[in-house]
């Protein structure tokens, strides 16, 4: 559960990322329409939490640069 703040954290910097808990699941929404992709985790799952985050800011979903 102590991941949770850090994922919100994520979110809130990224316009395009919705973060939706509901019924003990957190959901990451990336994108819109049909290219619109989602992960999601048991809210109290840290270490699946952590790999969400880490997709975020340097896996398949972090922000390009336009360096």
């Amino acid at each position: 559960m102590k991941e949770l703040g850090n994922l919100a954290v994520v979110c809130a910097r990224r316009p395009d990322v919705l973060m939706q808990i509901y019924d003990g699941t957190v959901s990451v929404h990336m994108g819109a329409g049909h290219e619109r992709e989602t992960l999601h985790s048991a809210w109290d799952n840290d270490a699946e939490i952590r790999r969400i985050v880490h997709e975020l800011n340097f896996g398949k979903y972090a922000q390009k640069s336009d360096n």
